[in-house]
């Protein structure tokens, strides 16, 4: 459930790391994921608006102003495919979480929305929990 490292350092560490069921790292990490994503989908624009009010966090709020915006652009042509890609490609600040940010910030159908970040989910978690198992056979690890 941690922004940023989701997937992406759940699934080596529990596959490489403590040699646990790829399967069963696949499912907790794409649930752990998921969870928080209907909450940012529905609180994501009302507390962004109240930390635009604090002069002190304006760092952090153009931060997100401007990641959103980049992600926006190419999700407003494509809507609910754009999104289940930009969710399913396993690199950094394009997981579920930012996925709900985006599809609440463009006002996007909130069942809909859900349904492609968990499949976006579902695909950026099978790339690497392919990847997690098969870079140690290949590396012979």
């Amino acid at each position: 459930m941690v922004p940023l490292i989701e997937q992406r350092g759940a699934i080596p560490v529990g596959i490489i790391g403590y040699h646990i069921s790829p399967m069963l790292v696949f499912a907790v990490s794409l649930l752990g994921s998921f969870v928080p994503a209907p909450f940012i989908y529905l609180f994501f624009n009302k507390i962004l608006a109240w930390m635009k009010t604090i002069k002190k966090l304006n760092w952090f709020t153009n931060f997100i102003d401007k990641k959103i915006q980049k992600g926006s652009k190419d999700m407003e042509k494509y809507k609910e495919i754009g999104l289940i890609a930009f969710v399913g490609v396993p690199l950094p600040t394009t997981g579920l979480w930012t996925g709900s940010a985006i599809a609440a910030f463009l006002g996007m159908n909130f069942k809909k929305s859900m349904i492609c970040v968990f499949l976006g989910g579902v695909i950026s978690a099978a790339i690497i929990t392919a990847l997690s198992v098969l870079a140690p056979a290949i590396l012979g690890l």
